[in-house]
């Protein structure tokens, strides 16, 4: 499963040979750097770069390019070399034409990958502004094992700045040589590929490779891997696999493919073909000096405009969460440091009283009024550069991501393909009240939901007693469920419900009135064991199926589609045998297939003891009022989520539940 990675986050690699790919949407020179413990560059010779493309395991591009493919050896470096950096350069800033900073331009993205082109780990590279030069990611080594970490370190002084910082003493003249390769190149550098067909032809296809005087060329449209996103592949094609993969580096010596003739190298192997990266995010047009860059939607790294716009979703949710991070660290800091300014004010008696302790008091606040009011300055800049990009990305989200009140649902047609995620409706923090994040989830989906109809006051104080907490509950799994049946193609997703007690009747209504159900509501106990004993003997065949290889033998009829089961009051209604039949479901039916929505409130469920924790454990806990509940896996913040909410008077719900069973009943014809 691919990492994505965040800044300073390290990932562990299980192979020594890799290749490192770069997509920048723009010209960059690449070069990679050698190490020791403490992360010193000892010469030039431990430097490959564009005037020096080959050192003992590495190799890298011999121009600027878009995109490159930098090839490393782990096995091959010496027990000196600890740390490999990845840099890039603006040629701009070096002589050159194009953007003169990476603040102009579109995140670059880098991955590390095996050879067979399957991510290891990936990093988009946010919050550059003024840089020529950066320091993408490195490889190191700690206690016998390597690792890569996410850097994204810049410098605006460029090559030179950048060699300095880690320790090289002729870091001014080794920038100087890369800058007359760079420019020696830069008649042949590579643009960003062509931008992907329209969207009418929903064959993806593969631009063709970026190629320069070092690389071959590959016969256009030759098809490759289909990108990894996720630790999935994108558009269900399989990825990486023997015969798959691009060119294979050279590490070193010469090369059997190369021509007499003196023309281009060709490093591929003639039974492999080629994959160019993804197309180039759309560049935002050009912002006045001293404004930040107007917003793009989906400007983010993606093989398609769903892929970006879901990476830039989640790109506006790591910037939020790590500016409020830093804005809570300094608002911490001010306080500890005035509380130590008063204690040291009030440790001397002389000062205690009169106007010399009053004014160190006041002095002390000062100091601590101007700092918090600096840190609030810079979170509002940054919060308002995220309300920009939230005002044009919210329009732009596709159906899967969109809100209900967004236009897009009024257009609503079944769709042919099943989208990447689905939002489950928004999160926000309490410093940033002015803008709310989409909260999307990866489908299909990999564990259980879990509404929780207990909580019965809210974040502003008010109360919502048990009978309208438990309609609002129902409410908002119905919701769901009628988003995952919108974005399913007809036929693929089904749908069961459990209500032993009839009392979600009325919140069922737009699933029972519509005809999208499998069947009507099972309830009493003798309903909730036939549903039970289908869904886990279906479990229990495809397992079977599975494990044997024989997939193609399940029975005539056999129902395919992914199966949604939406529990309410539990655990009325249920037995011994079922709560354990239910636990099944959670622990084994994601993988084949089978998933499960619990509107309940645990607290009904106590008598069972501990028995029922790893249920509760295993499924992700929704409400339906905003909770501040959900933490974030970098600072831990706790994130309000808020459900999603039907426009009142509205009947898009209806509608689009209807337009989904007419699907459905054309293609059971």
């Amino acid at each position: 499963m691919t990492a994505e990675l965040v800044r300073g986050q390290n990932h562990p690699l299980s192979q020594s040979r890799l290749e490192v790919r770069i997509s920048a949407g723009t010209p960059v020179a690449a070069a990679a750097a050698l190490g020791d413990e403490n992360g010193r560059i000892h010469g030039r010779e431990w430097v490959a770069h564009p005037g020096a493309p080959v050192q003992p395991g590495l190799e890298v591009s011999r121009q600027a390019a878009a995109d490159h493919r930098l090839a490393v050896d782990l096995d091959a470096m010496t027990d000196a070399v600890h740390r490999v950096s990845v840099l890039l350069a603006l040629p701009a800033a070096h002589g050159g034409a194009g953007p003169a900073r990476f603040g102009a331009v579109a995140a670059p993205f880098v991955a590390v990958t095996g050879l067979d082109g399957t991510e290891v780990a990936s990093y988009t590279i946010t919050g550059l502004e003024a840089e020529t030069a950066v320091v993408a990611l490195e490889l190191y080594r700690r206690q016998g094992a390597w690792k890569v970490r996410a850097v994204g370190q810049g410098y605006a002084g460029g090559l030179a700045e950048l060699f300095a910082d880690q320790g090289l003493s002729e870091a001014v003249q080794l920038a100087a040589g890369i800058d007359e390769a760079v420019a020696r190149g830069l008649a042949r550098s590579v643009q960003a590929p062509p931008p992907r067909p329209a969207e009418g032809d929903r064959s993806r296809q593969a631009a063709a490779p970026a190629v320069g005087p070092d690389q071959g060329a590959a016969p256009q449209g030759t098809p490759g891997p289909a990108p990894s996103y996720g630790g999935q592949p994108v558009g269900g094609q399989p990825v990486g696999g023997q015969g798959e993969g691009g060119p294979q580096p050279a590490y070193g010596g010469a090369d059997p493919h190369a021509t007499s003739g003196g023309g281009p190298v060709n490093y591929s192997h003639p039974r492999r073909q080629t994959s160019a990266p993804p197309p180039p995010p759309p560049a935002a047009p050009p912002a006045q000096p001293g404004q930040p860059a107007r917003p793009v939607a989906g400007d983010a790294t993606g093989w398609s405009m769903e892929e970006r716009l879901y990476n830039q979703v989640w790109g506006m949710f790591e910037d939020l969460a790590r500016t409020t991070a830093a804005y809570r660290s300094a608002v911490d800091f001010a306080e500890s440091r005035m509380d130590k300014e008063l204690e040291q004010a009030l440790s001397d008696p002389r000062s205690r009283i009169g106007g010399q302790g009053d004014g160190a008091r006041e002095a002390a606040r000062t100091r601590y009024t101007q700092l918090v009011d600096q840190a609030r300055a810079s979170l509002d800049r940054d919060v308002a550069q995220l309300v920009a990009e939230a005002e044009v990305v919210e329009p732009a989200l596709p159906q899967a991501f969109a809100r209900w009140d967004n236009p897009c649902w009024h257009a609503y047609r079944v769709p042919m393909e099943i989208p990447m995620a689905l939002r489950l409706g928004d999160l926000r923090l309490p410093e940033a009240e002015s803008i709310r994040i989409p909260m999307l989830l990866r489908l299909p989906l990999e564990r259980g939901l879990w509404i929780d109809s207990g909580r019965t006051d809210a974040l502003d104080g008010s109360f919502t007693d048990s009978h309208d907490m438990r309609r609002l509950a129902m409410e908002t799994a119905v919701a769901h469920a009628a988003r995952l049946l919108a974005v399913y193609p007809a036929g693929e997703f089904t749908v069961h419900v459990i209500d032993p007690a009839g009392s979600g009747a009325q919140a069922l209504a737009p699933l029972t009135q519509t005809g999208v159900l499998a069947a009507p509501p099972a309830q009493g106990a003798a309903g909730v064991t036939d549903v039970l004993a289908r869904l886990t003997q279906r479990v229990d065949l495809v397992q079977m199926a599975l494990r044997g290889g024989a997939s193609d033998a399940l029975p005539p009829g056999f129902d395919t589609s992914q199966q949604l089961l939406i529990v309410n009051d539990f655990p009325h209604g249920f037995d011994d045998r079922a709560v354990n039949q239910l636990r099944y479901l959670v622990d084994e039916g994601p993988s084949v297939g089978v998933h499960l929505m619990m509107v309940a409130d645990r607290e009904e469920s106590a008598g069972y003891g501990p028995l029922l924790d790893p249920l509760w454990r295993s499924l992700l806990r929704l409400t339906a009022v905003p909770d501040d509940h959900l933490a974030d896996p970098w600072v831990g913040h706790a994130w309000t989520y808020e459900p999603p909410v039907v426009p009142p008077g509205s009947q898009v719900l209806r509608q689009v539940l209807t337009q989904v069973a007419q699907a459905r009943r054309t293609w059971n014809r």
